[in-house]
């Protein structure tokens, strides 16, 4: 997969740690656009935004998998034994964060996109700190055909093992629904169906 501008690229599980721009460890420590630095600023932006940086997980070094249930915002049940065997994508996301405006299309498209090449991949949203209502609307506005599950005090949210502090946050889970990577913040459609891809290839 080729590597996306201004991002920094972090691979476990024996592989290794490249660095567009300035390295990961100067970035947690210094830059303030960082995710630790923007919560400790305690800031008026009401959320904290991602860098940008993507990180991949060998399967060998992957955690327990993530169990997700809860109702979506058309009010219907959905769990994991609903995309059993299949590259599930989480996105995080809330109507009120520009950053999840900005990748929304993208999102969409790369849904899009994989559907048409019958790969064996499922969507899902997290929508967070709003209710049902409003989060449907955007998503009917915005033409998003994937489901999303409707805010719950954050518990699906809790689910994804502390991979999403930042909103927006993209997990691709492998087809054992083990987190294979994350993307925090923004994400492209390019970069997105690569990460797939990756997994999908993998085999695991």
């Amino acid at each position: 997969m080729s590597q996306p501008d201004r991002r920094t690229v972090l691979r476990w599980g024996g592989a290794t740690l490249a660095a567009a721009g300035a390295g990961l460890l100067a970035a947690c420590s210094s830059d303030p656009n960082s995710v630790a630095e923007q919560a400790k600023a305690g800031d008026d932006k009401n959320y904290v935004a991602g860098d940008g940086s993507i990180e991949q997980l060998a399967p060998e070094s992957r955690g327990e998998p993530v169990s997700l249930t809860g109702t979506t915002l058309e009010g219907k049940p959905w769990s994991m034994d609903d995309v059993a065997g299949a590259v599930l994508v989480v996105n995080v996301w809330g109507s009120w964060c520009p950053p999840c405006i900005d990748e929304t299309d993208d999102l969409q498209a790369a849904w899009v996109r994989l559907q048409k090449e019958r790969k064996k991949v499922a969507f899902l949203g997290l929508d967070k700190l709003e209710g049902a209502a409003t989060g449907l609307a955007y998503q009917e506005a915005n033409g998003v055909t994937y489901p999303s599950l409707a805010y719950d005090g954050g518990v699906p949210i809790l689910s994804l093992q502390g991979k999403a502090a930042a909103t927006p946050t993209t997990l691709v889970l492998d087809p054992q629904a083990r987190i294979a990577a994350r993307v925090s913040g923004p994400v492209t459609t390019s970069t997105l169906v690569g990460l797939v891809d990756d997994v999908l290839s993998q085999g695991a």
